[in-house]
């Protein structure tokens, strides 16, 4: 049983470079065109974190692994588009490690600027727990009472539902991801995790080029949402200039597209 599943993961993981993979030029247009529509011009995905829960305590510092739902998880990255199709994801970074954090330190951080992955004023949107930065459009941690930011905010979680809806199949089609069944020993165990996440991701991506439509009605997934603990830790600020000028600019288009009559913030 071992070895076949084990052959079956090379298989899929063979795949990988042609079933997760950043959109093309042709196909960042058509996100942008899709996003436009919602009043985010630019935008060509959608990032998020979710938490894959371990049945067990890691072995080595598994302190680390205890995550804000009192549970020990890994924290894992992911991009998608308006197709719920996985451009890209980052996992094994424990449970406890703020969005932020995982972000900085995945292979996306440094190719935030690069011309492969984003045109000119292209960018992602995020929610809270990430920090404003010239490719990465998020929500306000705290409006202060200001309506423009609370509406802003509002027109971002319309936005991110699509993010929310695939990680939510994600884990609905593959149950194994509800929660992982075994120990984290040490790196070789913690490797082997990580490439069952991605053969699931593979398989995810693959389904939605099959045009296999996932039925909410037969099939109900969990959508995690947004809470306060997933804030930006004490410390990481909104410090980035040019992000946060640029979120003003997608701000000022987005609320007057949302408040022209048929928006989302018309009344």
């Amino acid at each position: 049983m071992v070895n076949y599943t084990n052959r079956g993961m090379v298989a899929l993981e063979s795949c990988m470079g042609h079933e997760i993979a950043g959109p093309d030029r042709h196909e960042r247009a058509q996100s942008a065109a899709h996003f436009a529509s919602l009043g985010f011009p630019g935008c060509v995905g959608l990032i998020d974190g979710t938490l894959v829960k371990l049945s067990q305590r890691p072995r080595d510092d598994g302190e680390t692994y205890f995550d804000r739902k009192s549970n020990y998880s890994l924290n894992v990255q992911v991009v998608c588009d308006e197709n719920k199709r996985v451009i890209y994801f980052f996992a094994g970074m424990p449970g406890s490690c703020h969005d932020v954090t995982c972000l900085r330190l995945s292979s996306l951080w440094g190719r935030l600027n690069s011309p492969q992955l984003f045109d000119f004023g292209q960018y992602l949107l995020g929610d809270s727990s990430y920090v404003p930065l010239e490719r990465l459009v998020c929500s306000y941690n705290r409006t202060g009472g200001d309506m423009d930011k609370v509406s802003f905010n509002t027109c971002i979680a319309h936005a991110r539902v699509g993010n929310e809806h695939c990680i939510g199949i994600l884990k609905a089609r593959w149950h194994s991801l509800k929660e992982i069944r075994t120990q984290l020993k040490n790196a070789g165990e913690n490797a082997y995790v990580i490439r069952w996440l991605q053969c699931c991701v593979i398989l995810h991506n693959y389904l939605i080029w099959r045009k296999d439509d996932w039925s909410e009605d037969d099939h109900p997934i969990e959508l995690e949402g947004e809470d306060e603990f997933r804030r930006p830790p004490h410390g990481v600020r909104d410090t980035n200039r040019r992000g946060i000028e640029r979120r003003q600019e997608v701000q000022d288009l987005c609320l007057a597209f949302n408040r022209r009559p048929g928006g989302l913030l018309y009344r």
